[in-house]
């Protein structure tokens, strides 16, 4: 039986991106085949691509960080789960694949009611959210808060985690986004025109209790706007591409300010800490899947609405990559591998 997969063989654009067949194979001892029904589309994929994502595979390789699907066949000594389980992982590689083959350890099941498309978008954006909102900053009730890059996949569910808490948050973004980060409760900032460092000490008169940097370029001037026991969140490096492509100045500036954690040796009461999801996860994979249990029953109870901004089929993927690369997008963007 053949199946298709996304391969990447060499760095480069969106068009580095090809569809193949493959055969299909059985599942190996400890192993699960799961059919997969959508994987999620995220900037670490985008940076695989362009081959500056850390601890990556070598190419040619399979991308796709988060997936939900289906168990299709269960590989000897598979005890935890039966065929037609539905089921989340985040598999940091392989997800864009119709078809993918993991320990049992990796998954988690889903309620049977939750649509695939919302929760694929938990996987990767929700769980981030939640652990560096609840574990990393432990934000506290009525703290405030200032969201870099608000208006999308990570930033949104950020906006609604916090809103759960009764924080108050203000999230920067383009003019045409304010109206999104506004409905979901946040105080919306134009990066473009606004200096966000003068609008926060406008808008608050002593700074922010934590803050929330995926683009890691943001780090000394968000620091200097903390209060006194303030944290400061490092959880990404988007600012390394330019128009989704690798740019080597853009590179060299974003690595100089991870100078930013020699902060740490100032006795001033203030914080910076690195999130990584991966790192998280392979330290405390109880709390991945616990967390990951609370935001499939968020989801169940309507409590949040993961932002969907398009859903593609897999031969779509190159499109996928070009819509990721258009600062335009709003949520998250989702391959649905679930045949009409």
């Amino acid at each position: 039986m053949q199946y298709k997969r996304v391969l990447i063989l060499q760095r480069g654009g969106p068009e580095a991106l090809h569809v193949v067949s493959d055969t299909l194979r059985e599942p190996v001892k400890n192993e699960i085949r799961i059919k997969v029904m959508a994987a999620g589309v995220s900037f670490a994929d985008v940076l695989m691509r362009e081959g500056v994502y850390m601890g990556m595979p070598k190419f040619p390789f399979t991308p796709g960080y988060d997936i939900v699907g289906l168990v299709d066949k269960l590989g000897e000594s598979v005890t935890g789960f039966s065929k037609g389980d539905y089921v989340a992982a985040l598999t940091v590689y392989g997800g864009y694949s119709e078809y993918i083959f993991l320990p049992e350890y990796d998954l988690v099941k889903i309620p049977n009611e939750i649509d695939p498309v919302e929760a694929v978008s938990l996987v990767l954006n929700y769980i981030t959210a939640y652990q560096m909102l609840f574990r990393t900053a432990n934000a506290k009730e009525g703290e405030k808060i200032l969201v870099h890059g608000a208006a999308g996949g990570v930033g949104t569910a950020l906006l609604q985690m916090a809103k759960l808490k009764s924080l108050t948050v203000y999230g920067t973004a383009s003019a045409s986004k304010h109206q999104l980060v506004e409905n979901l409760g946040a105080i919306p900032i134009d990066y473009k025109s606004e200096n966000f460092k003068k609008k926060i000490k406008t808008l608050t008169n002593e700074g922010v209790d934590i803050v929330f940097d995926g683009t890691g370029e943001l780090g000394n001037r968000s620091y200097k706007i903390l209060k006194k026991n303030g944290r400061l969140i490092i959880y990404g490096i988007s600012s390394m591409l330019k128009d989704g492509r690798r740019n080597i100045l853009k590179s060299i500036s974003v690595y100089l300010r991870f100078s930013i954690f020699l902060r740490n040796l100032i006795p001033d009461n203030k914080r910076v800490l690195l999130y990584q999801i991966t790192n998280y996860k392979r330290l405390h994979p109880d709390w991945f899947k616990m967390d990951l249990e609370t935001l499939f029953e968020l989801l169940k109870g309507k409590k949040i609405k993961p932002i969907i901004y398009r859903v593609l089929p897999l031969d779509k993927v190159n499109e996928a990559h070009d819509l990721l690369n258009n600062s335009s997008i709003q949520g998250k963007i989702v391959l649905s591998l679930l045949k009409d």
